[in-house]
């Protein structure tokens, strides 16, 4: 009786660890020290399960870097820590991975057109 017992309490905590949202809320590179200043990139997303839905904007004082918002699409992996994304703004679109630690993002561009950064990391702001 004791081993099911443990064997279910395990299967509970498995259950609540994957269910939690590490992608959720609102990510800049604000406050990022390391970061160039000559843009801020700031996602808005909500992780449901596996699913990602949000928005993307990069505002600059330089016109070049100003995108005006872009819809942000993507899946996360089995694990929840790794996610891949898709953004797609009205100059194309371009593909990235995610990596969740604490309350921080590394974002990662994988390809596509020049919308996003290549590499940056990213600070939760808000949920």
């Amino acid at each position: 009786m004791k081993k099911i017992f443990v064997f279910l309490l395990m299967i509970v905590a498995i259950a609540s660890y994957s269910q939690t949202n590490r992608f959720t809320g609102t990510w800049s590179t604000e406050n990022c020290k390391t970061c160039s200043k000559e843009y801020v990139l700031k996602i808005n997303m909500a992780q449901s399960n596996n699913k990602i839905f949000g928005t993307a904007e990069i505002t600059s004082d330089n016109q070049k870097f100003v995108s005006g918002v872009m819809e942000v699409t993507g899946n996360v992996y089995a694990l929840g820590e790794k996610a891949q994304i898709t953004i797609k703004g009205k100059d194309g679109s371009a593909g990235a991975v995610l990596f969740a630690k604490d309350d921080v993002l590394q974002f990662s561009k994988r390809g596509g057109d020049d919308l996003v950064p290549k590499d940056t990391v990213l600070t939760k702001l808000y949920e």
